[in-house]
């Protein structure tokens, strides 16, 4: 299994209806990695600035799945830093601030050691640099890209060049709206899938995902979270578990990982994580599920939604 990801790594500052978090570990890297890493080895390629936090490496370090060598530290640049309110039903928030530090800066190299990865995760960022990460990684057998509004508001024709080049995207709703111009998911979904991907994950918060596929559909409902505390990074803890399973079982002789099953046994993997990290600030409760946990929350959605 060679699974690798690049994003951002972040200082957050959130607030929500039940609370908040002042200065925590944040960023789309960074929670993808936490997530696939229950699953097996998670290669990061990021940057942060010289005022990242010891504490937080050392959390970094709490996941042993998680090969950090290619996290640049830049010392004399600043952190990637976001501030964001959740509104009161936890589905919509306002950012407060946003600090590029690194971000404005030329993008972190891929590692040597990591150029034989086959699995590969392009958590959100600039579609510019999500292709030019794409360059760096000649022996990628599945690569799957997530965007936002931004990009494709500003960076259009760098994102179409590149949905030319993947199996997979992920995005939520609204997205999917604004990039095709549908409101219906599945026939968005169906105008991506023209654009050059394999398949298109349509995340729609609590009400679940969509899956599109050239193959088939299907519909998955969220995990009946009684305890939501702060949903920053659930769809990337999501992302996380989707390609975290799908690498490990990818990584078996003649297994076509972007197969429709394949994929949709991977979303359930992925709701079922996101459902824990939504259960605390940052990664506070990733660091404590246990296989055990997961094993059991998994087995207990499986069975509620078969028929």
């Amino acid at each position: 299994m060679s699974l690798i990801v690049t994003g951002t790594i972040g200082i957050d500052t959130v607030y929500t209806p039940t609370g908040h978090g002042e200065r925590i570990l944040g960023g789309s890297c960074t929670y993808f990695a936490a997530a696939a890493s229950f699953y097996g080895p998670v290669r990061m390629v990021a940057a942060v600035g010289g005022d990242f936090p010891p504490e937080f490496m050392a959390t970094l370090g709490h996941f042993r799945n998680v090969d950090v060598a290619g996290l640049e530290v830049r010392k004399g640049s600043k952190t990637f830093a976001w501030g964001g309110k959740y509104r009161d039903d936890m589905n919509s928030r306002d950012t407060l601030f946003t600090e590029l530090g690194v971000l404005a800066e030329a993008p972190p190299k891929v590692p040597a050691s990591f150029a034989d990865s086959r699995f590969v995760f392009l958590a959100n960022t600039h579609p510019g640099v999500q292709a030019g990460m794409l360059g760096q990684l000649p022996r990628r057998a599945l690569t799957v890209a997530d965007t936002m509004d931004l990009w494709i508001n500003v960076a259009k024709p760098e994102l179409l060049a590149l949905l030319k080049q993947v199996d997979g995207l992920v995005l939520n709703y609204d997205e999917a709206e604004l990039l095709t111009g549908r409101k219906n998911p599945v026939t968005a979904g169906r105008q991506i899938l023209g654009l050059g991907p394999r398949f298109v994950v349509i995340k729609k918060g609590e009400h679940g995902a969509l899956l599109v596929h050239r193959d088939g559909l299907a519909a998955l409902p969220a995990y009946p979270a009684e305890k939501v505390i702060d949903p920053t990074g659930a769809g990337d803890s999501f992302a996380g578990g989707m390609m975290g399973s799908l690498a490990a079982a990818g990584s078996a002789p003649g297994a076509d990982a972007g197969s429709f099953d394949a994929i949709r046994r991977a979303l359930v993997h992925g709701t079922v994580v996101a459902s824990f990290n939504i259960e605390a600030f940052s990664l506070d409760r990733l660091r404590t599920l246990t296989r055990a946990e997961l094993d059991a929350r998994y087995n207990e959605y499986a069975a509620m939604v078969r028929v």
